[in-house]
């Protein structure tokens, strides 16, 4: 994936292309702009710079607007930032017509993240069975110094059905 700035869409993915197209080659038509992205990447403007299989790197560049009361980058920006690389790298495994649902999220917090620079979230699968998947992903400065870890639960169901029936 470039670093060249890509122009991308927002909106919910086309139910009928996911029949056709394996996770991975989903996951790689949002990063290339070819399907349209989930609001939120552009909102916090996350983006992919590496895509294979069981693994996606993000990187984004928060600013004031993201800050808490304390001058930091809200939690809440990191938790999305690291949920959202996780969940990714769930999907590129995954086969056409299978989508997923988080069902649990742990983050933890090792340093402050300020706006002064890029971050880049790591997001890699540990486990992928038939209707679970589980994810872990790292949060790094330019420095290459760990800002977050974290964990995640997916729940994987076909496209046709909804995540509780």
């Amino acid at each position: 994936m470039s670093e060249e700035t890509q122009t991308h869409v927002a909106g919910a993915l086309p139910l009928e292309r996911l029949g056709s197209m394996s996770g991975l080659e989903v996951v790689r038509a949002m990063g290339e702009g070819s399907l349209p992205v989930p609001p939120i990447m552009l909102l916090f403007a996350f983006r992919p710079v590496e895509i294979e299989s069981g693994r996606v790197v993000f990187a984004a560049a928060p600013d004031e607007r993201h800050y808490n009361p304390l001058g930091t980058v809200h939690g809440g920006y990191i938790s999305a930032l690291l949920d959202s690389t996780m969940s990714c790298a769930v999907h590129t495994l995954l086969p056409p017509g299978q989508l997923y649902t988080t069902l649990e999220l742990k983050v933890n917090f090792t340093r402050a993240v300020t706006a002064d620079a890029e971050i880049r979230a790591e997001g890699k699968v540990l486990h992928h069975g038939r209707s679970i998947a589980t994810a872990e992903a790292r949060l790094f400065d330019s420095r290459e110094r760990l800002l977050a870890h974290a964990t995640t639960t997916c729940m994987i169901f076909a496209a046709g059905r909804t995540p509780n029936g």
